[in-house]
């Protein structure tokens, strides 16, 4: 185990060397294309903990969604988030999923929260190999002070509407946009980190198609300190790739519940659907165990 995780953090400290990406985010950042020279040391990490029997389920819809984001469509991947190492599994195990699997990966855009990039220039560095649009979560502003909270809420306005600019333009231009609904990892025990972020409904408001997608193994944990320190394990990891679901419909039907908050409602019906998926896809991951 001790090997493992000293070969984790070799392979992220040369990634943090090689990365040249800004630590500070800005209204000029918010978009940071992936490293081609960074992506190979990332890749090297995903072999070394997944073990045989690791792979994706559901290509063909990945396919259709892809198809349908070339067409001019905005399209969006919902995806579990168990570890920080959720987007490096899914590039790799993508791109070796054969058919057009390597154009899907370099189509995707993952949204970020600005943690990433501001408060460890490693975590920032292992990022930095995916094509991300940094945003400013609203949760980042709870538990300031009332004037940091001022300055800081002024700053999150001007970054958001950046990235909301961006995202706009480049949502119908054969981009997949990735998203983790819950906006954070799960931690075992601690049922509210798997649930949905209201702003996720807005999301869902104005893109056209989405597939959900499950999570199921777990290489990295989330342990008490920052990533450095989060303990990693060899596993079975498998993709699970719903059918593409119209966002409109799926919107409709979530935002039909009995209840006042709406945008809840629509959050809560994403997270149940993953849920689903990830006690399917842990049964049919028992097969490669």
């Amino acid at each position: 185990m001790e090997t493992l995780n000293t070969m984790f953090r070799d392979y992220a400290k040369q990634a943090a060397i090689l990365s040249k990406s800004s630590t500070i985010i800005t209204e000029e950042n918010v978009y940071q294309e992936g490293s081609d020279a960074i992506l190979p040391f990332l890749d090297k990490m995903v072999e070394a903990l997944i073990l045989p029997g690791s792979g994706l389920d559901g290509l063909e819809n990945l396919e259709e969604l892809f198809a349908k984001a070339e067409s001019g469509k905005s399209c969006l991947l919902l995806v579990e988030h168990y570890s920080n190492m959720d987007l490096s599994l899914f590039s790799y195990l993508v791109r070796q999923a054969g058919g057009r699997g390597k154009d899907i990966a370099k189509a995707v855009i993952a949204i970020a929260g600005m943690k990433l990039n501001e408060h460890n220039p490693v975590v920032a560095a292992f990022a930095s190999a995916y094509t991300r649009l940094v945003i400013y979560p609203s949760r980042s502003l709870q538990g300031l002070d009332p004037e940091k909270e001022k300055a800081e809420l002024a700053r999150s306005n001007v970054i958001n509407r950046a990235a909301m600019k961006a995202l706009n333009d480049l949502k119908t231009k054969g981009r997949l946009i990735l998203i983790f609904p819950s906006g954070t990892r799960y931690r075992p025990g601690d049922p509210s980190t798997k649930r949905g972020v209201r702003e996720i409904d807005s999301y869902i408001k104005s893109f056209d198609y989405l597939c959900f997608v499950a999570i199921n193994g777990v290489v990295l944990h989330v342990g008490d300190g920052d990533m450095m320190d989060d303990p990693v394990s060899k596993d079975v990891v498998r993709l699970s790739v719903s059918p593409v679901v119209s966002c409109a419909e799926f919107r409709q039907a979530a935002r039909s519940a009995d209840t006042e908050d709406k945008k809840r409602a629509v959050a809560d019906a994403i997270m149940v659907e993953l849920e689903k998926m990830h006690i399917d896809g842990e049964e049919k991951r028992k097969r490669f165990v």
